[in-house]
């Protein structure tokens, strides 16, 4: 009886706080900005959003108790670098203004701006001048380890970011414990949040089977995809190889489509991936989709395919993962990150070893010899739903606005 009346206290007391909070999107990922903006509205949350026209979306502009901030406009590649530079500095010119006269005072940053060693630093300096509560979505504690690029000043510059958060949020304790032992965060400070699954991109009446047919697939043919930015550590060199095996096999009818955007930076990657794909498979064999995919045409590869495939050398978190299982998509990954906690073998899909093709092809030669292929138009609903229990957007805010109590309670106006 005793902690049910300190339930109600502590409901009573939650409720005083009329929680206003800004999302500092950094004008990318508009799917995670989306989906959390709407899952705290939900929860009673008054939210700011600030952005730029990749953010954008109609539900921004209609939704009571959200304002959108539209501070950079178009990102468009086809200006000059005067240009590029003006809108930049423009753009940080008026998240400096907003930050000394908005009312919210939880700054919930969700990726860091263009100049990051200025944003871990003397922009975190200035949040904290001004009065304001901050909160941190850390996607990838550290990129650059990731990357091969790291630095003592990379290093630096994030201590001094985490350090200066009241609180951190991330997507895996791996995550967690790398974020309290290599950067001296307090454990409690940190909150662990699964990955939410992606619900900002379209899902018509499509089936797969007329995706299949929009794509230039039969209906016969095992469809292998790779979906997401091309950058060296996704190894998409390793499922070329596996590939290689693969279509070497007289059981398979396989073809493999590689689907995204060049991340800027990795063209030599990505000349050595074309290069592949012409001095060892027969021209259709691989269709490669070396561009920007509109949200309106995300559909028709996650519907068209039979299986995804990441075959990355190292990773935190692949919000990719999700995006598949939102639309019911399987998915073979290479065993690292938490790729480990996030699939279900034989359920949700299949894992291997990292850098070895012969075990990448045994992965999928698995899982289309299983009964999740087998039975995949019944599979993909049930995908959909343990996604959906498991990564909801509910959960998320839930903990998020938890938070965003304890820090407001620390640190009352």
């Amino acid at each position: 009886m005793a902690k049910e009346v300190e339930v109600q206290k502590q409901a009573i007391s939650d409720s005083r706080w009329g929680i206003e909070a800004a999302l500092l999107t950094g004008c990318q990922d508009r799917p995670y900005a989306f989906g959390l903006a709407m899952a705290l509205i939900s929860k009673g949350v008054d939210l700011d959003i600030v952005g730029s026209d990749e953010i954008d979306s109609p539900e921004l502009h209609i939704t009571p108790n959200l304002r959108f901030l539209n501070f950079r406009g178009s990102q468009t590649k086809k200006v000059s670098f005067a240009q590029k530079l003006s809108k930049l500095l423009g753009y940080y010119s008026k998240l400096i203004r907003y930050a000394a006269r908005s009312k919210p005072e939880i700054l919930h940053i969700l990726w860091n701006n263009k100049f990051e060693l200025f944003d871990r630093t003397i922009l975190m300096l200035y949040y904290k001048i001004v009065g304001k509560t901050i909160a941190l979505t850390a996607h990838n504690v550290n990129q650059a380890r990731r990357d091969s690029k790291d630095s003592w000043l990379n290093r630096t510059t994030l201590k001094i970011q985490y350090q200066l958060c009241e609180h951190i949020f991330v997507h895996t304790q791996k995550m967690k414990d790398e974020l309290c032992q290599d950067f001296d965060v307090a454990e409690k400070a940190v909150t662990v949040i699964r990955h939410p699954i992606n619900n900002a991109f379209p899902d018509t009446d499509v089936t797969p089977a007329e995706a299949k047919q929009r794509l230039g697939l039969r209906d016969d043919e095992k469809a292998i995809l790779f979906f997401g930015r091309i950058r060296p550590y996704k190894g998409i060199e390793y499922l070329l190889d596996a590939f290689r095996l693969l279509s070497a096999s007289e059981q398979g009818n396989y073809r493999l489509i590689v689907a995204g955007e060049p991340k800027k930076g990795s063209e030599e990657y990505l000349h050595e991936i074309q290069q592949s794909v012409q001095r060892d498979f027969t021209q259709g064999q691989v269709i490669l989709r070396i561009q920007f995919i509109p949200d309106e045409e995300m559909e028709l590869y996650l519907k068209g395919a039979d299986v995804l495939v990441l075959p990355y050398k190292e990773i935190f978190q692949s919000g990719v993962l999700f995006l598949a299982y939102s639309f019911g998509l399987p998915v073979v990954a290479t065993d690292v990150g938490s790729f480990r906690e996030e699939i279900v073998e034989g359920r949700t899909g299949f894992l291997c070893k990292p850098g070895e093709p012969a075990e990448l092809a045994k992965a999928i030669e698995t899982y289309f010899a299983s009964d999740l292929f087998k039975n995949l138009k019944v599979r993909r609903r049930e995908l959909q739903d343990y996604a959906n229990a498991n990564h909801s957007w509910d959960a998320v805010a839930e903990l998020t606005r938890n938070a965003y109590v304890k820090m407001l309670r620390r640190n009352p106006s």
